[in-house]
């Protein structure tokens, strides 16, 4: 049995960011919650009533970062809440809007199904092409005291409105564009190669990866591609779909601790770990793993070690630094990377083959 979860109303479309305000119309007060860049994108929502301004979401957002927006949500009493950022900033906004007025704290909703309820409208405006984050029922906020991500998930924090413009992305630097579309990549393939997969699931899957093979390379090449800017956005949205009834595997488990111990960007991350996954569980899913590879156009009846050198080859060409140790991991940090990876068995548990701790700090010691 699946659930699937999807925003009341999605658009689509460059320029169509102002469909925010037409929807809005009788909302007297709106919070926005973004960054300092993505702040600039608030006139264009065209909002009415007063608005709110919250923009110090970080990279990876925290308990206090958290609680700094509830404070800034307390006060403005908003009818509407926008989420105008990445993932991070859509993460905020879901978890500001069910707990701002709602008397629960971020304890009392931690795990999946403890949301009591919402009582403001909740739009998701996507500022980059990777998370998904529009699209789904989680959100994750980092624990710097454990050293960890704290997972709430509930129907209450689907959105009201999502809406994918890809002109707001046309500034994303090609850098940022390159790891966080392999994150909406790696979002699909570890749907669609999961124990818990499923057939519905496994389209938004195909439909994910095969944008990302066609459009991705062209969105980092020319970031004014309207039509591969839009593809890569639509391909994060169905990876975003696929995390709500299947979710992610060990990919993402073994991504975690870089972003939490590390402080790597997420998107990066993924990047780095994703082809040593891929090639790991080849083995097990070999018909998916081979349609995955097609996809990329990585070749054909490859090996696991060219599997592996294929898609380590296809993020390095986009320009992303496949190195541990060029983004300031140590030796003597790998251990506790893996014993932390390891520990987070909601996805290592979705793996399609078992993997040992001593099997994470080989792919991380392969990636260092």
């Amino acid at each position: 049995m699946i659930t699937i979860h999807q925003p009341r109303r999605l658009v689509v479309g460059a320029g169509n960011i102002s469909q925010v305000g037409t929807w809005a119309a009788e909302v007297a007060s709106t919070l926005v919650i973004a960054t300092p860049i993505t702040s600039g994108f608030a006139e264009r929502l065209q909002l009415p009533g007063k608005l709110t301004l919250f923009d110090a979401i970080p990279g990876e957002p925290d308990i206090a970062t958290l609680d700094a927006a509830l404070d800034a949500a307390r006060k403005a009493r908003p009818d509407l809440i926008v989420g105008l950022g990445g993932g991070s900033v859509m993460d905020v906004a879901k978890l500001v809007a069910v707990l701002w007025d709602s008397g629960q704290s971020l304890a009392d909703v931690a795990g999946p199904n403890r949301v009591v309820g919402r009582n403001v409208r909740l739009a998701q405006v996507a500022t980059t092409a990777g998370t998904g984050s529009e699209a789904g029922i989680r959100s994750l906020i980092t624990d710097p005291g454990k050293g960890s991500k704290i997972a709430v998930e509930s129907p209450h924090m689907i959105a009201d409105l999502a809406v994918l413009d890809p002109e707001l992305t046309y500034s994303v630097p090609p850098a940022v564009t390159a790891a966080t579309g392999v994150d909406a990549m790696a979002h699909c393939v570890e749907a669609f190669t999961n124990r818990k997969s499923h057939p519905m699931i496994d389209g938004f899957a195909r439909m994910g990866f095969n944008l990302v093979g066609k459009y991705l390379a062209r969105a980092v090449r020319d970031g004014e591609d309207t039509e591969a800017r839009e593809g890569m956005m639509l391909a994060s949205y169905y990876g975003g779909i696929c995390l709500g009834p299947v979710n992610t595997a060990a990919g993402h488990a073994i991504s975690y601790p870089l972003g939490t111990l590390l402080h790597l960007p997420h998107g990066l991350a993924n990047a780095i770990i994703f082809p040593h996954v891929l090639a790991f569980n080849q083995s097990v899913v070999s018909a998916k793993t081979a349609e995955v590879a097609d996809a990329l156009g990585l070749g054909q009846g490859l090996s696991q070690r060219d599997l592996l050198s294929a898609a380590r080859d296809f993020c390095a060409g986009l320009g992303i630094e496949m190195s541990l140790a060029a983004n300031g991991a140590k030796g003597a940090d790998l251990p506790r990377f893996a014993a932390d990876a390891h520990s987070i068995r909601r996805l290592m548990d979705n793996n399609p083959a078992d993997m040992s701790e001593a099997d994470v700090l080989e792919i991380y010691r392969a990636a260092f």
